[in-house]
């Protein structure tokens, strides 16, 4: 157990549980911060207590209203930079904009490195951040995180390794179902997918076998659920025996919760980096892991100064 001095854990609106969690695996309370909004939408923001010295947390994912949960973000940081904090870690397990990482077509911006310059300005010293859409966006960060350890954990207590198939929805997310496969020892396979416009896949072609096996999808997000129902509904025709879907964030917007309930997928199991609260009591096929340790556990080594890559195979007990 830390003590309360030296280390706060502050939290914005958009995801105070899991800072609580956080909190809790740390041993200290969360500390107190005022956040309010005016009638046109001004955040204020007020730190209820010193800061001065101190090595500051703040959980605040990029999800719910997101443009108004990175203002928090930004504020809050400089507040606690004017107040004299020693260090401020952002923990954004979900970072706001990672699908806009790239210059995919003329005059379009790279908006992920836009928010990074953000923080930075703000007065921000690291970052801690899960499973960001696209590895190449990792050089923006200090400390990003995987969510795989804590899925392959999930499977090994949950299913017979035995007769289960990993599956990639497209070939982007090859490498992330290869390394739990691998890790596993079990067989992967993926699907080649051919886009209409970005949220709407046309056509899936299933390269892999998966006939007799539980077939588990593994994502990094969860928006619309097309991609993941498409592909389950593919799996089931190839002779899967049945299907189940690992995601790192259930964004779960529009119809999502609709169409899981009525696709092939048995499960979707998705990590408290977004609140699930609402989304467990629309849909019955939700299932939540926990990976508020995780990051506890992170900000306990971050704040000793010891090693995190440890944490990039193995989940702490």
């Amino acid at each position: 157990m830390l003590s309360a001095g030296g280390l706060k854990i502050f939290s914005g609106t958009s995801h105070p549980e899991l800072a609580e969690i956080i909190a809790r695996r740390l041993g200290i309370p969360v500390s107190k911060a005022e956040v309010t909004c005016n009638g046109i939408g001004e955040t204020s923001v007020r730190i209820a207590e010193s800061v001065r010295e101190d090595d500051v947390y703040i959980v605040n994912p990029g999800c719910g209203e997101v443009n108004r949960a990175l203002m928090e973000m930004c504020i809050m940081i400089h507040a606690c930079k004017i107040a004299s904090a020693k260090r401020i870690t952002a923990v954004l397990p979900l970072f706001p904009y990672a699908r806009q990482d790239k210059k995919d077509k003329s005059r379009a911006p790279i908006t992920a490195k836009l928010v990074a310059n953000m923080l930075q300005e703000s007065g921000c010293d690291h970052v801690i951040t899960m499973d960001l859409h696209a590895s190449q966006i990792q050089g923006f960060f200090d400390v990003p995180l995987y969510a795989e350890p804590s899925a392959i954990q999930h499977i090994r207590t949950h299913f017979d390794v035995k007769d289960v198939v990993i599956v990639s929805p497209d070939a982007g997310g090859a490498k992330r179902a290869t390394s739990i496969a691998d890790r596993l020892g079990v067989d992967f396979a993926l699907f080649h997918k051919e886009r209409k416009k970005a949220s709407e896949v046309s056509r899936m072609v299933l390269v892999g076998r998966v006939k007799g096996k539980t077939a588990i999808l593994v994502d990094d997000m969860a928006d619309t659920c097309g991609t993941l129902v498409l592909a389950a509904k593919h799996l089931t025709e190839a002779g899967a025996t049945k299907v189940i879907a690992i995601v790192t964030h259930g964004i779960l917007s529009g119809n999502a919760l609709k169409n899981l309930e009525e696709s092939t997928l048995e499960r979707l199991i998705v990590t408290n980096t977004i609140p699930q609260g609402s989304h467990q009591a629309a849909c019955s096929k939700i299932e939540v892991m926990d990976v508020g340790i995780v990051l506890g556990e992170v900000i306990r080594r971050s704040h000793y100064g010891e090693s995190v890559s440890k944490l990039f195979h193995e989940v702490p007990f």
